[in-house]
């Protein structure tokens, strides 16, 4: 079931000197072993989406690996203009690969520790993906329905949706899953050629502009 979530494949990660093309906007990303600051102890991150705006409310106590890691990433623009690339209805809506490939490359192999679970995966709430112990990176999923069954698979809640599930249950899912269980977008290609690749095979994707920390 475990593969029902998640499916990508770790690669080590790629070093980039300057010049090497990194989007400035995004060299804050380009170390991922500095991004490792607390979260605190609750704090809301806004998503401003393509289908109007979502706030995550997290509590570190629930999960607190996984909570630090979402706060850096959320606080350092790793999702800005980022694809909901796998939304399927009855189950779950997915995001978390990064629309610029050099970026991505430098996350891909920034795994973390798993958190034991203290919450459940119901309507609402909020995990990383993961393809095994100790492998949760940057993809996280909010459940549209009870996913209670994932707690067993070792999937951590780590916050909840405050407000904006509405615009969760909008996103386009037309697409479904990915090959071959879908026709929705290849995660390999996602990670090697990002959004050039989401916005010309599948535009119908919904997408987040912008996400901060509120304060």
């Amino acid at each position: 079931m475990r593969a029902l979530v998640v499916g990508w494949i770790a690669v080590p990660a790629l070093m980039f000197a300057q010049g090497s093309g990194l989007d400035l906007s995004k060299a804050k990303l380009r170390n991922p072993a500095a991004l490792t600051e607390r979260a605190p102890d609750v704090f809301k991150a806004r998503f401003d989406t393509s289908k109007g705006p979502l706030v995550i409310e997290v509590h570190r106590d629930w999960a607190p690996i996984g909570a630090d890691r979402f706060y850096n990433l959320v606080r350092n623009g790793y999702y800005d203009d980022t694809r909901f690339f796998r939304v399927i209805d009855g189950f779950m809506a997915q995001i978390g690969i990064n629309g610029t490939p050099s970026v991505q490359q430098l996350w891909r192999s920034a795994t973390i520790k798993d958190d034991p679970v203290k919450q459940s995966n119901k309507r609402g709430f909020v995990s990383f993906a993961n393809a095994g112990p100790d492998s949760r990176s940057t993809q996280f999923f909010i459940s549209f329905i009870d996913n209670s069954k994932y707690d067993r698979l070792g999937f951590a809640p780590f916050g909840q949706v405050l407000s904006g599930m509405e615009n969760v249950d909008r996103l386009y899912s037309g697409y479904g899953d990915g090959a071959p269980n879908g026709t929705g977008p290849v995660q390999q290609k996602i990670q090697t050629e990002g959004n050039a690749y989401l916005v010309k095979e599948f535009p119908k994707l919904d997408y987040v502009k912008k996400a901060t920390v509120e304060k």
